[in-house]
């Protein structure tokens, strides 16, 4: 039998009290903190962090989860293409954000590994909203307990670069090298997705393809199309614990300008929702939406584009709770 959803953890219907009201929190959610009394029936939890250190061109994604929040209360209840509610399916909330030290990268990515491994022990499932992709490695440590993950990538960049300024080894261009090096993820179990853009060499590819990563290019993606290509990730991801990382700037810059390395040529928006459904059956263990940067899209399209991605990417992650339990 199905369970019933718990009142307690069900948005705030718009229809109940206006959009614009209230203190903002992810998809109208309540806002837990450990010391809650609710917090171990927590099943998803909805993350913030806001931290850009790892940018190395335009800052600005440590705004990102201030925006997605407060656009996130346009957001209503039900997916009408798959019909999935990911709020009558699992208890979720808004677990608030990671205080990431913004001065000091090492310490940031402590205080974000800490957050994630109590997450985590608390069985509780994270929705990230990022921050630029350096984000993405501490998460991964937290997540990574029980073996390497599976990943299912979408970016523009393969973020598999190993050095940056003479020998920096932590930038966003930098952590799925790092998270493979220190078996947070099986490169035989991760495909990269829509990648694409001028180069300055090919030592990010060659390197990943030495490792076993499947690299996608947005030309294949487009030629084959996205049945076909998503079909061959969920091939690659089996049904072993696998994480999905978006990173905005899969989207074309058209739609998704305020992100701070575009590429042109990527998918559109209704493309992106696509390639996220197409994540049904995969065992999701967690997954984020990072590189939104509201300082470069004053319309704040980007944004409500991002926060409509990371509603599909709740859809899946409850679809796949449900799976397993």
């Amino acid at each position: 039998m199905p369970k019933s959803p718990d009142p307690f953890f069900q948005p705030v219907s718009a229809i109940e009290s206006p959009r614009f009201a209230g203190v903002p929190t992810f998809m109208r959610l309540p806002h837990l903190t450990p010391d809650h009394d609710r917090y171990a029936d927590v099943e998803i939890g909805l993350i913030g962090v806001p931290w850009d250190s790892g940018t190395t061109n335009r800052p600005g994604p440590r705004h990102g989860p201030r925006q997605l929040r407060d656009y996130s209360t346009m957001i209503r209840a039900m997916n009408p293409v798959n019909g999935i509610n990911p709020f009558a399916l699992t208890n979720c909330a808004d677990l608030g954000d990671v205080g990431a030290n913004p001065s000091d990268i090492q310490d940031a990515m402590r205080q974000i590994t800490e957050f994630y491994s109590a997450i985590t022990g608390a069985g509780i499932i994270p929705m990230t909203a990022g921050g630029d992709h350096l984000v993405s490695l501490p998460v991964l440590r937290g997540l990574a307990q029980n073996g390497p993950l599976g990943m299912i990538h979408f970016d523009a960049h393969t973020d598999l670069f190993d050095t940056y300024f003479g020998g920096f080894k932590y930038t966003h261009g930098t952590p799925f090298r790092r998270a493979i090096e220190e078996r947070l993820l099986d490169p035989k179990r991760v495909v990269q997705i829509g990648i694409r853009g001028t180069a300055y060499n090919t030592e990010d590819i060659d390197w990943g393809l030495e490792q076993g990563v499947t690299i996608i290019r947005i030309e294949e993606l487009f030629d084959r199309g996205i049945p076909d290509v998503m079909a061959q990730a969920r091939d690659i991801a089996g049904t072993q614990p696998t994480y999905c990382s978006f990173d905005i700037d899969v989207i074309d810059p058209a739609f998704a300008p305020g992100t701070g390395t575009p590429e042109i040529g990527g998918v559109t928006s209704f493309q992106a929702q696509q390639l996220v459904r197409e994540l049904s059956g995969v065992n999701l263990v967690g997954a984020d939406l990072v590189e939104v940067s509201p300082p470069f899209d004053p319309s704040g399209g980007t944004g409500w584009l991002g926060v409509s991605i990371m509603f599909e990417l709740m859809c899946m992650l409850a679809q796949a709770h449900k799976n397993r339990v």
